[in-house]
């Protein structure tokens, strides 16, 4: 045995000379190592792809909850400035006792106006003049009759409390007209003015219109 051959080794691994035996692995151990490297990595890249794709997703969900929350903002900004202006063109509309009536018969039944006149008059209106139509249109109005005013957004209220006491009438502004009192003139079509009680819905409802439903949430 030569003196670099260690202790309990012989045979092939017995040194002699210069040559020395080669310890070499076991080629199934290798394999071994081999596939696990390529198994770890190949994790590797399929957690790496997953997390791409759940980015990439998620990203899609959030830019499609901007865009409906962006859409939803505006439809409830455009929501609420309808409604500011309905609030505007819903202002409470006057009493009747502040609207003075002129009651003008135009038909050939006479009487009409007086009665006609008492009955506004118990309706809390102002009575002004009362008597018959001038000649212009004395016999002329076929319907149940025709509100006269003076251009004007008072007088305007005023005309729209007047026609809640009749069915059909028409309404004219006469440019040459001054001031706020209203002329009811009495046509052929007249038998006697609505309900009081029907009246009175009619007006509350003007004067507070509801409000129209949005099918958006805000």
């Amino acid at each position: 045995m030569s003196m670099l051959t260690p202790p309990g080794m012989g045979g092939k691994y017995r040194i002699k000379g210069d040559r020395y035996p080669r310890m070499r692995r076991s080629r199934g151990r290798g394999k071994v190592i081999a596939s696990s490297v390529a198994a770890v990595v190949a994790l590797a890249v399929i957690g790496w792809g997953t997390l791409q794709l759940i980015d990439i997703f998620s990203g899609g969900d959030k830019a499609a909850s901007a865009s409906d929350g962006s859409a939803r903002t505006t439809d409830c900004a455009s929501a609420s400035a309808s409604a500011s202006r309905a609030a505007k063109q819903a202002e409470p509309l006057p009493s009747p006792g502040s609207v003075k009536v002129n009651v003008l018969n135009a038909t050939s039944r006479a009487g009409l106006a007086k009665t006609t006149a008492d009955a506004l008059k118990k309706r809390g209106f102002k009575i002004g003049k009362v008597g018959n139509a001038p000649k212009a249109l004395d016999k002329k109005v076929k319907k149940t009759g025709v509100l006269i005013g003076a251009p004007g957004t008072d007088t305007a209220a005023g005309l729209k409390v007047l026609g809640t006491q009749l069915d059909g009438a028409d309404i004219r502004h006469d440019k040459a007209r001054k001031g706020g009192d209203v002329d009811l003139v009495i046509g052929e079509k007249f038998k006697k003015l609505v309900k009081e009680g029907a009246a009175t819905k009619t007006l509350a409802k003007l004067s507070k219109p509801s409000p129209s439903p949005s099918a958006t949430r805000c």
